[in-house]
């Protein structure tokens, strides 16, 4: 269980001798001390070129080419293991990235079966119920190549909520969403992170989910 992850000084390397500029001299998160809290939900609020899929890609272990240190509950992510590392992204951490990396040439539930065959968190009928609150429930058997940008980010949402959880990380998870389909997503994620006592981290550029009593955070 991850009860707090702590950012000390973090800053992608890309923007090494800029400190003076925008982005990194406004950001609140660059170079900065910040606490995220197991139970909180939080909302990134970023311009495009600014970092945050970058952030969301450090939290998780993706990407290690940035300056500062990431702790998990006071230990630095660099000193984790391979199977440490692999045991927080089964138990712990959650990661939906921006380009959802969905596999084409399979199936909604085959796509989403992926990850639950690991997890063993839910059971088919739980995952049709999910993509049936997201209205697509009647694509379960289709490819994933043929679905809308739009559906596709909604498969990766139900595809993330399959595992257990302390960290939701969120990448732009609604950016091609309406508002009706935003508010259902939403309703849907905040559900589950309340059930689990876990932490939301949501980021945009524009189009937000709409998260509930958040702390907003200018990246």
């Amino acid at each position: 269980m991850i009860e707090t992850i702590s950012l000390v000084g973090l800053l992608p390397k890309v923007f090494e001798g800029c400190e003076q500029e925008p982005p990194v001299c406004t950001s609140e998160v660059w170079l900065k001390d910040v606490e995220l809290l197991r139970g909180r939900r939080y909302l990134i609020s970023a311009e495009s070129g600014t970092g945050k899929s970058s952030l969301c890609s450090f939290i998780y272990g993706n990407r290690t080419d940035y300056n500062g240190k990431i702790f998990f509950d006071g230990r630095d992510t660099r000193s984790l293991g391979i199977d440490e590392r692999c045991d927080f992204r089964r138990r712990s951490l959650s990661l939906l990235p921006q380009e959802m990396r969905l596999f084409p040439e399979l199936s909604v539930m085959e796509n989403i079966r992926l990850k639950n065959d690991l997890t063993g968190f839910r059971s088919d009928r739980e995952i049709f119920d999910l993509l049936d609150e997201l209205e697509i429930a009647g694509k379960a058997d289709s490819k994933a190549a043929f679905l809308s940008i739009g559906q596709q980010q909604r498969v990766a949402i139900v595809r993330a909520l399959c595992q257990p959880f302390d960290f939701l990380i969120l990448d732009e998870p609604v950016s091609h969403l309406d508002a009706r389909n935003n508010a259902a997503a939403a309703t849907m994620v905040q559900r589950e992170a309340d059930r689990q006592g876990a932490a939301i981290v949501a980021t945009s550029v524009g189009n937000h989910l709409k998260l509930t009593d958040y702390t907003l955070i200018r990246l």
